[in-house]
C-alpha cells in the first residue's frame, strides 16, 4: 500500500509536470518537514531492498533513532528503472540517495545524473570487498554489499551439473534456465558482462548457442525466482549467496549454485548523493550510517548479500564452500562498450 509521504510525491510531481506543460511551475508551499516538523530524506532504490522482508525497513528504523528526519524508501522495480526514472525527473526529482547501482554502472551514472561527493574519509581501510575491485577511491559513491552472480538449481532433482559456463552452453541435457532482461535488469546485465569477461569478441556466438536452454528472460530478478520456485524452470540467474537464504530463513539445504571453475562475475552494490538534495548533511549522514556495523550487520539476512565492511560475522549456515574467484570489467569500458554489447544480445535473442 502507498503511504502518504509517496502519495504526497506523486501528486508533486503530478503538479510540477502539468505546470511545465502548460508554460508555468507554480509554488509549491507545502513541505514534508512543515507535515511532520522533521526534514525528509528519501531514498530511491530497488523494490526488495525497500520490502518489509528486505534490509529497508530496519535500516530506517536504526537510522531514525539518531538522525531525527524521516527516512523515506522509493522501491522501483529494478534498479536499472531507478537511474532511468532520475535522468527523466531531472534536478525536478524529490530523491535525496540513489541507492543499488553496481559498480558497472558507476560510469554511465556520473555521465547521466548530477551527483555529489559522499565526504567520507579513508573508506577504503575498513572495506572488506573482492579483490578483483582493488582499492576503494571513488569520491561520490560508497560501496554497501556485494556478490557474485550465479545458476542457482535444486539439488535434490538435478545431481549432474556442469562445473562451467562451458559446459552449460554445451551441454546436451535440455535445461530450463530463466535469466533477466539486461535492460531492466542488474543480474541480467551482469550476465552479460560476464559471458564479456570470459569470451571476449566471441561472446555473441556463445550467447546464440546458449540461447536454447534459456526458456524465459524476465524484466526482473523477483519474476524469474519466482518461477524458479515454482519448478517452472530448473535454474535460474541469482546469486551464490541465494542458497544461504533457503538454509538460514528456511531451513531448506537443497538448493545450491553451479560452481564454475572460470570463475563468477562480481557486483558491488553501490549507493550516492543526488547534488539536487535540499538535505546534504543529512543525506552525507544516511551514506555514513551504510558503513557503520549497525547497518552492515542487517545485509547478510535481509539483502543476502556480503557486507562490505570488514568484521561483520555472517550467520551459520550462510557459506558452505569457499567463495569463487571473482570476474570484473574495467566500469568505464563497460560505459564505452555497453550498447554495443546489449546490441549484441538482442541480435543473439532474436535470432533463437
Amino acid at each position: 500500500m502507498l503511504s502518504f509521504k509517496h502519495i504526497q510525491h506523486a501528486v508533486m510531481m503530478t503538479i510540477i509536470m502539468t505546470g511545465m506543460i502548460l508554460g508555468f511551475l507554480p509554488v509549491l508551499a507545502v513541505s514534508q518537514a512543515s507535515a511532520n516538523d522533521k526534514p525528509e530524506v528519501i531514498v530511491y532504490t530497488y523494490d526488495s531492498f525497500a520490502a518489509d522482508w528486505g534490509p529497508g525497513p530496519k535500516i530506517k528504523s536504526a537510522f531514525e533513532a539518531q538522525c531525527e528526519c524521516t527516512l523515506t524508501f522509493i522501491g522501483l522495480d529494478t534498479s536499472l528503472a531507478v537511474l532511468t526514472r532520475i535522468r527523466l525527473e531531472g534536478e525536478n526529482t524529490p530523491a535525496d540517495i540513489i541507492l543499488g547501482l553496481d559498480t558497472s554502472q558507476i560510469s554511465v551514472a556520473k555521465n547521466s545524473l548530477n551527483l555529489a561527493p559522499h565526504g567520507i574519509a579513508q573508506i577504503d581501510p575498513m572495506l572488506d570487498l573482492p579483490e578483483a575491485i582493488g582499492p576503494w577511491q571513488d569520491e561520490v559513491f560508497i560501496p554497501f554489499d556485494w556478490g557474485y552472480f550465479a545458476f542457482v538449481y535444486d539439488a535434490s532433482k538435478h545431481h549432474q551439473v556442469p562445473s562451467s559456463m562451458t559446459d552449460l552452453i554445451q551441454s546436451d541435457y535440455p535445461w530450463r534456465i530463466a535469466i533477466q532482461d539486461p535492460r531492466s535488469s542488474t543480474p541480467g546485465f551482469g550476465l552479460m558482462l560476464w559471458m564479456k569477461a570470459l569470451y571476449g569478441d566471441q561472446a555473441s556466438e556463445n550467447w546464440q548457442n546458449f540461447m536454447p536452454k534459456i526458456t524465459t528472460i524476465t524484466k526482473g530478478w523477483s519474476e524469474a525466482y519466482g518461477l524458479f520456485l515454482d519448478d517452472e524452470v530448473d535454474m535460474v540467474l541469482s546469486y551464490t549467496t541465494s542458497p544461504s537464504y533457503h538454509r538460514v530463513a528456511e531451513d531448506q539445504s537443497q538448493y545450491e549454485y553451479l560452481a564454475f571453475t572460470e570463475g563468477h562475475y562480481t557486483q558491488i552494490e553501490v549507493a550516492a548523493m543526488l547534488a539536487s538534495t535540499d538535505q546534504p548533511k543529512l543525506s552525507q549522514q544516511f551514506l555514513a550510517f551504510l558503513l557503520t556495523p549497525e547497518a552492515q550487520s542487517l545485509i547478510p539476512t535481509t539483502n543476502w548479500m556480503y557486507p562490505a565492511v570488514k568484521g561483520i560475522p555472517l550467520p551459520e549456515g550462510f557459506e558452505v564452500t569457499e567463495k569463487p574467484a571473482g570476474l570484473l570489467l574495467d566500469n568505464a569500458m563497460v560505459a564505452d562498450k555497453q550498447k554495443q554489447w546489449l546490441d549484441e544480445w538482442i541480435m543473439a535473442v532474436s535470432q533463437n
